[in-house]
């Protein structure tokens, strides 16, 4: 056996070598394989998962040791408690030996005493078990069960004589002390309910069944009334208002807190006739509109239902082994008012409700008021009022709504009418106001910046592009921009543009510069944007829509009383604005001076905003207009459409012709104070130098006279040929006084001027050299001894003068013909003068060739003075006597061939109808017609314009203006 040992002991040497060595090797790979560090760290997560395994070994133990320390506390409590059980066992059987006498179950029967003393002992129990069941109810919302338990708990006491004063000595007492801190918290218990049924109360979402429980167990808690209980129901809604109202609002949250006040409003009504309306003796119940839920609720509480039979005891408690020993009074308890629940009569439910409804209006309107002044937006307003409308119009909501409001309040009842329209459209005036407000104080500011900046004097070198171009017109009319052409110009025409879409071109056209348009455009975006907030509020299409059959009330029902406060707001800011200009120019009056003045360019940019703002300002029409969608085109006036034909304009309409008559009137005026200060300058000159009465001033205004061969004939009939000199030139000063009164109409634009304007201009022009020719008279008229006497070829001269100028400046409206003017007197008188100063003889024979030289200038000065003589009313004359000696001198014609084709002429609105060929014009009624060739027409300079003007109206020629892409870079 020695022998045989050691092979049985050499397996396990060799695997643990074998084990060993495998360890062995790995180690060696792992030194070969990493670094020092590396082997520390593996070292670090080696030690780490031993002390880890260590850990989890121990606690597994103490979880092992622990569980088997239970399980042998358990298997002691196990013992005992079986003991016990066999100890009671045994001394049943010891009691129950002597009664073999009596057959049947042990305890069947026992005496008075032990029943009594059984019945006692169970009441007890239950006196004990009752807290517990009252707080779970009331923990669990059910405060009529609590309520009922509670009672049940006094009844208890009483009947065991603990509420007495003698009840401190009672032996039960002193066996359950617990019993004396239960009859100490009984009245705290009673509040808790009471409170949390009220609580309850206050909370609008609760349904009709709890909150008839809550104002069950209020009432037998407090043993009242049902009408206390209507009173307790509404002061809890109106307490719960008020805490609605109190609430801290943040934006979004107020939209939150109105509807939860409207609906608190109707949900109390729908609970009101849910749980105190009653119908009449003699009506039929309809289910759809149930009632009368408080005072079943309580029939059933009470007893008085037999439904509600049975006792207020839980279900569990009636498995507990001494419910049997309970007596019939304390099972079959039943809690009961001490006077009867008489139905609410309907006057007074109507009364009272309606007493509620006003008490809580002024808080409401207080509230919401008060909630109002946090929106900031007509946006916000329409949020809330749409998410009101939506609420009210919900089917839970509006469900018999209109009968509920008939039956508790004898009338339709609409809380958004009632309570919030008023004030939201109290919040929607002073929203208006105060957007309104604050254009108008930015466009005031704006406009004194701008007038500011125009009434610096400096270089040119010194002022900005923009100033430039607003001192003169001219400049910015005739340079070249980049948006002069938009870039879409070659492929998209006119009527594909926006309505508003104008191009640089178009404000050149008009003589709109820079600075109006920003003042515009910046009037403009403000507009838009108010206009833009207030239409949130009003219906999408502009029209009121048709409110679907289900609607609480219309939303759109106050259009017309938003759009008539915008409009009024939006005219208010205009009138604001133009007070502001007439008080600059009232400022400006008596301060202008030449026409170099500074003060002209802040007044002729006043001018210029006031005729611009309608068009420049699109959004002001649309304001006034309370539209959203561009206006409809103007009628036409009665004027042009004829008697009797008169369109009916609507008020929103004419309100705003009278804003753009209003606009239109204050940039007259303007340009009336320009024009005055114009011709007082250019006039004041003019007038110093008519009246220097110096040899050498006549020779230094005169200009050239003509040398006319005349033929006369002698008394024996032979003719005698002669010549005579007369003027063909006004004086120096009379030309220089056109040319500057054209010169300042081109700085400020002159073809955008108001024809009233320039009549006005020339009027005012003509009267100031009429009253300078005046005093030439009067001084002349003195005749004192050092002044230069009127000789005849100045008083022809002087006389050529006046009557052209007569012919210039003579304003012509478009229903007047020029040979329709009638003389001034003053100029009659003048001109009597002067030709008196004439040999009668002479002045038969110069007359005729005067008056040819007269219209032979006006024709050769009418381009050059067009601004002044105006396109409608050219002097165009044509006589039908031939004269061979007159040379086509009034315009040059080219020599060589026209290279590019002459420009198509526009159809004018302003075109007369055609005239014939051998209809005759005359400009001033003494003047005659200036004889041309008829055969010559076609060759006189000027023919081709009219001859293209003639074939156009005749044939319709296609006009390259007609074109597509062509049309559209000139608009």
């Amino acid at each position: 056996m020695a022998a045989a040992a050691p092979p049985v002991r050499a397996a396990p040497d060799v695997g643990v070598v074998a084990a060993m060595a495998a360890r062995g090797a790995e180690a060696e790979a792992l030194f070969e394989a990493h670094t020092a560090a590396e082997l520390r760290a593996v070292e670090r997560r080696l030690r780490a998962s031993i002390e880890q395994k260590r850990e989890e070994l121990r606690q597994m133990v103490g979880e092992r040791y622990r569980d088997l320390i239970e399980a042998a506390d358990t298997i002691a409590e196990m013992r005992r408690s079986a003991e016990r059980l066999l100890g009671a066992v045994r001394g049943l059987q010891r009691g129950g030996g002597g009664g073999t006498a009596r057959p049947g179950p042990a305890g069947t029967v026992r005496p008075p005493a032990q029943q009594s003393f059984y019945g006692a002992a169970a009441q007890l129990k239950l006196l004990l078990e009752v807290p517990e069941q009252v707080w779970g109810a009331v923990e669990g919302g059910r405060y009529l069960p609590a309520a009922r338990l509670h009672l049940l708990g006094a009844h208890l006491r009483r009947q065991l004589q603990l509420d007495t004063p003698r009840a401190r000595s009672s032996p039960i007492l002193a066996r359950f002390p617990i019993l004396l801190r239960q009859v100490a918290a009984a009245s705290h218990l009673r509040s808790t309910i009471l409170q949390e049924s009220k609580a309850l109360l206050r909370c609008r979402t609760g349904s009709d069944q709890a909150v008839a429980e809550a104002l069950c167990a209020i009432m037998l808690l407090e043993d009242s009334s049902p009408r206390q209980a209507l009173a307790d129901f509404l002061l809890a809604r109106k307490m719960a208002i008020q805490q609605l109202l109190n609430q801290p609002h943040h934006g979004a949250g107020i939209k939150a807190q109105v509807c939860s006040l409207m609906e608190l409003l109707t949900t109390t009504l729908y609970q009101a006739h849910a749980l105190f309306y009653t119908v009449p003796e003699g009506m039929a119940p309809d289910p759809a509109l149930p009632c009368g839920l408080l005072f079943s609720t309580l029939e059933s509480t009470t007893g008085q239902n037999p439904a509600g039979r049975g006792g207020v005891l839980e279900e569990d408690l009636k498995l507990s082994s001494w419910f049997k020993y309970l007596p019939e009074s304390v099972v079959e308890f039943q809690p009961a008012l001490r006077t009867l629940a008489h139905p609410i009569s309907q006057e007074y439910l109507r009364e009272t409700l309606q007493q509620w409804i006003n008490m809580c209006s002024d808080d409401i309107r207080t509230g919401v008021r008060t909630l109002l002044v946090f929106v900031k937006s007509m946006k916000g307003l329409a949020g809330i009022r749409d998410a009101v409308w939506e609420l009210l119009s919900s089917e839970s909501s509006s469900h018999n709504w209109e009968a509920v409001c008939r039956r508790l309040l004898d009338r339709p009842v609409s809380f958004w009418e009632e309570l919030l329209q008023q004030l939201f459209l109290d919040r929607l005036q002073t929203l208006t106001k105060e957007g309104f407000d604050s254009i108008s104080s930015s466009s005031k500011q704006l406009l004194a910046v701008a007038l500011q900046e125009l009434e610096v004097k400096g270089s040119s070198g010194a002022l900005s592009k923009q100033i430039q171009l607003e001192h003169n017109v001219a400049l910015f009319l005739w340079s070249e921009s980049p948006g002069d052409l938009p870039g879409d110009a070659a492929w998209v025409s006119v009527g594909q543009r926006g309505p508003f879409t104008r191009s640089g071109l178009a404000m050149k056209a008009q003589a709109l510069t820079p600075c109006v348009q920003s003042f515009c455009s910046t009037l403009d975006s403000k507009l838009k944007a108010r206009l833009e907030d207030v239409l949130s509020y009003l219906p999408k299409d502009g029209s009121v829509p048709k409110e679907p059959p289900r609607s609480a009330f219309d939303r759109f029902s106050d259009a017309g009383t938003v759009q008539g406060l915008l409009r009024e707001r939006c005219v208010s800011c205009t009138q604001h604005l133009l007070g502001c200009v007439q008080e600059q120019l009232l400022s400006a009056q008596s301060q202008l001076h030449a026409p170099g003045d500074a003060k002209l360019n802040a007044v002729l940019f006043m001018a210029r905003l006031c005729q611009a703002l309608p068009e420049l300002c699109p959004h002001l029409q649309r304001c006034v207009l309370g539209q959203a969608e561009p206006a409809p085109k103007e009628p036409r006036s009665a004027k042009k459409l004829g008697k009797g034909k008169a369109q009916e304009v609507s008020p929103e309409l004419a309100k705003w012709q009278e804003v753009k008559a209003e606009l239109l009137q204050q940039s007259l005026l303007a340009y009336q104070l320009w024009s005055s200060a114009v011709t007082k300058g250019l006039v004041e000159s003019f007038t110093h130098k008519l009246l220097l009465d110096t040899a050498g001033s006549v020779l230094a205004t005169a200009t050239n006279w003509d040398e006319i061969e005349i033929q006369e004939e002698t008394e024996s009939g032979s003719s005698v040929t002669s010549k005579i000199r007369l003027p063909v030139q006004p004086s120096w000063h009379v030309q220089c006084l056109l040319f500057s009164l054209c010169q300042e109409l081109n700085r400020v634009g002159g073809h955008t001027l108001p024809k009233v304007t320039l009549q006005e201009l020339l009027r005012s022009c003509m009267a100031e050299v009429l009253a300078a020719y005046e005093k030439l008279v009067e001084q002349k008229q003195e005749k004192r001894p050092d002044s230069f006497p009127l000789t005849q070829s100045r008083a022809l001269q002087l006389l050529y003068d006046l009557r052209y100028l007569s012919i210039i400046l003579t304003a012509k409206s478009e229903d007047t013909k020029p040979s329709r003017i009638k003389q001034d007197s003053g100029i009659e008188k003048v001109i009597d003068f002067l030709e008196g100063h004439i040999d009668p003889f002479d002045l038969d024979v110069f007359t005729p060739h005067l008056n040819s030289n007269l219209n032979r200038l006006v024709q050769r000065t009418s381009v050059l003075f067009g601004l002044l003589t105006g396109t409608e009313h050219q002097y165009t004359s044509r006589g039908s006597a031939p004269s061979s000696q007159e040379l086509h001198n009034i315009l040059p014609l080219a020599s060589s061939q026209i290279r590019f084709g002459l420009l198509p002429l526009s159809m004018s609105s302003s075109r007369k109808s055609k005239v014939t060929a051998t209809s005759t014009e005359r400009v001033q009624g003494q003047a005659a017609a200036a004889v041309l060739p008829r055969e010559d027409e076609v060759a006189r300079p000027g023919s081709l314009f009219r001859q293209l003007i003639t074939d156009d109206e005749d044939a319709a020629a296609p006009s390259l203006f007609k074109l597509g892409w062509l049309s559209g870079m000139t608009k």
